[in-house]
């Protein structure tokens, strides 16, 4: 029996893989050929429901295929983070992933990171905002850190589940200002709308949420607010100052979203759907959506929106080590 050469075994392999190599680009040149998946960790009729429900709607204008809006919830949103990051490398599966794939690691809830996954873009932004009642007798942030300082313990705040966003938000900046987060108590809720109703109570005196949170109170006469973590002011309320030019902090935090997809998708794939949510975000369909609902519109591509989702991970990492629930 006739054995083939060595060469000739390596020039079939080559042929092989250029084979291989143009078939991987014809499909990526025609993509999508079938519908897209968009799936949500988070239930339907919320605000990362209602982005990504824009944001499908307009790639499918664009991309020429259905853009099907799938919620996963479950596991503080590990559920469909997980299910995102176990889909096909393919571009048939994407997903909406948040600012908790920063925090849930750090809790020992999964081992995903933003790392886990190719991003695509940056969609969104909330700044957390300092917001107080509107009778309060703090009129500058200044003034209220001042008054927690003084008096530990006797203030509280609230907004979400104990190490959510918005807890994390306020624990950072008292680090940041030499103050121990202890010092102001945080009381657990549903979310900001409990936590804004719990203040105007008097069951708390601060509440960080973001300001599209709060709009409907401050805009009622209820609550002020003092600042927002952010590095401009807000479109909402351009009067309301940044936390820099308020104390001179440079601390930023802020809830956010971005279009994802598994590890392993083809270069091109990923381009196109780059553009593509690039488009979106620049439309004036997304950003009368977006401001017709208070929420921020921020785009980064993927480089840069991958470089955001690792700073996010170590600042809140920090921040959740320092207020004692990472584990």
């Amino acid at each position: 029996m006739r054995f083939p050469s060595r060469r000739r075994v390596i020039a079939g392999a080559l042929t092989a893989l250029a084979f291989a190599g143009a078939s991987v680009s014809a499909l990526a040149q025609g993509y999508p050929a079938r519908p897209i998946t968009l799936i949500v960790p988070w239930g339907a009729g919320g605000g990362t429901d209602a982005t990504a429900r824009i944001i499908g709607s307009l790639l499918e204008k664009d991309l020429g295929q259905p853009v099907n809006v799938v919620n996963r919830t479950g596991g503080s949103g590990v559920v469909g983070h997980a299910a995102i990051a176990a889909a096909p490398p393919d571009g048939y599966t994407i997903g909406m992933a948040t600012v908790e794939i920063s925090m849930m690691h750090w809790q020992g809830l999964t081992e995903l990171t933003g790392a886990s996954y190719t991003p695509i873009g940056l969609v969104n932004a909330d700044p957390a905002g300092i917001q107080v009642r509107a009778d309060s007798p703090y009129k500058t942030v200044a003034d209220l850190l001042g008054a927690i300082k003084a008096n530990p313990g006797k203030f509280k705040a609230s907004g979400t589940g104990q190490g959510g966003i918005w807890h994390l938000a306020i624990a950072g900046l008292l680090r940041d200002q030499k103050i121990d987060p202890a010092a102001l108590p945080w009381v657990p809720s549903n979310g900001a709308a409990p936590g804004l109703q719990d203040m105007v109570a008097g069951g708390v005196e601060v509440a960080p949420v973001s300001l599209p949170e709060a709009r409907s109170l401050i805009d009622a006469g209820k609550v002020r607010s003092l600042a927002v973590m952010a590095d401009k002011p807000s479109a909402l309320y351009p009067n309301v100052p940044t936390l820099k030019a308020a104390t001179g902090s440079d601390w930023q935090m802020a809830a956010w979203r971005g279009i994802v997809a598994p590890k392993g998708i083809p270069n091109d794939v990923r381009d196109k759907l780059a553009a593509s949510i690039r488009k979106v975000a620049a439309s004036k369909e997304y950003t009368d959506f977006m401001a017709s609902r208070g929420f921020g519109v921020i785009y980064a591509g993927p480089d840069d929106f991958a470089k955001f989702m690792a700073k996010a991970d170590v600042d809140l990492g920090a921040t959740m080590k320092a207020v004692g629930i990472a584990k």
